[in-house]
């Protein structure tokens, strides 16, 4: 396993983060926990979930799970760094979401209990709130990392001027801020080019890209629509996409087939050979995607595969960072 530094820490992660998006979702619990026992045996050390996931079953039910499987013990807890996430609401009371003091401290409190833990590693902002004023937000997590609650503070969805602002609403309280902030980012949509990476790059935040693979779409979706065994590829974004992209991505296809690669490997090997990117954030349902992830890890994709790539899925605009990618 390859690690490296989140951002500007001295916190080590691998370059795989395993999300747990799927877990005891489409995965049973005993299969979850043996995708996550895998994880740890070839060196994933970093897992990701988020206080809502699980929704389909109730709130917090993949942070219940990660609780029962912390409490097997045997170190599971300690060797990984674990991530959460705060901002969706929970309930429909009024108070019970976003980014004010009262939520952030309750929530932190909650997923805490759930997961049977007593810190979380990276306590992230799932989504900006334009309600929340910084000094709130920094006051709250000051507190929960002067507790021990929490050891760094993470961002999701954020825009490159959000993580500016942030940045430097921390330093103004002498506090650390932002140290990774988790985006979207894939082949086919690749927006946080041109403004969020720079601004992360120029602040020393790591950047986690969530759906590597744009919900399957770049896993082989043409080829398991044909065979009948798409799953993630029938539905959601990765439906969505597929008309726009049909002829983009039946190429895609036949490039891997031609350099003897497996698509999904390759989507992922090209989010990890990006500027700026320290894991992408893979959502095994079987122990057969977790190693899939895993070779992507060896993967090298030559310079010649890389330009073809350019050139299916352009960047946005002229390419690059603003304004060069709007302007000359």
């Amino acid at each position: 396993m390859e690690y490296t530094y989140l951002g500007r820490t001295a916190l080590q992660v691998s370059r795989l983060c395993l999300g747990t998006l799927n877990l005891g979702v489409r995965a049973t619990k005993e299969e979850s926990f043996e995708i996550l026992d895998r994880g740890l045996d070839r060196g994933i050390n970093f897992l990701d979930t988020a206080n809502q996931y699980g929704w389909q079953v109730h709130k917090g039910f993949t942070e219940e799970l990660l609780g029962e499987y912390f409490a097997q013990g045997g170190g599971r807890r300690e060797q990984v760094v674990l991530g959460t996430k705060v901002f969706t609401p929970m309930t429909d009371r009024p108070n019970d979401g976003g980014l004010s003091a009262r939520h952030i401290i309750a929530s932190c409190e909650d997923s805490l209990r759930r997961m049977q833990t007593d810190w979380i590693d990276i306590f992230q902002m799932h989504h900006i709130d334009r309600h929340a004023p910084w000094d709130e937000v920094w006051q709250a997590m000051e507190m929960l990392t002067q507790q021990g609650k929490v050891r760094y503070v993470g961002s999701s969805n954020f825009a490159g001027w959000h993580i500016a602002e942030a940045q430097e609403a921390a330093k103004r309280r002498n506090f650390l801020g932002i140290v990774s902030e988790q985006s979207v980012y894939n082949l086919v949509t690749r927006y946080i080019e041109m403004e969020l990476i720079p601004a992360a790059q120029k602040y020393g935040v790591a950047v986690l890209a969530w759906s590597p693979l744009h919900g399957g779409l770049l896993s082989g979706a043409l080829r398991k629509l044909q065979e009948g065994t798409a799953v993630k590829t029938a539905q959601g974004r990765a439906v969505e996409a597929m008309e726009k992209h049909r002829d983009a991505i039946a190429a895609y296809e036949k490039l891997c087939d031609d350099i003897g690669a497996d698509p999904a490997e390759v989507g992922l090997a090209w989010v990890m050979s990006r500027p700026g990117i320290t894991a992408p954030v893979i959502g095994p349902r079987s122990i057969a995607q977790l190693e899939s992830g895993l070779n992507a890890l060896e993967l090298k994709l030559s310079d010649e595969v890389l330009a073809e790539l350019d050139r299916l899925f352009p960047p946005i605009g002229n390419g690059g960072p603003g304004p060069e990618a709007w302007a000359w």
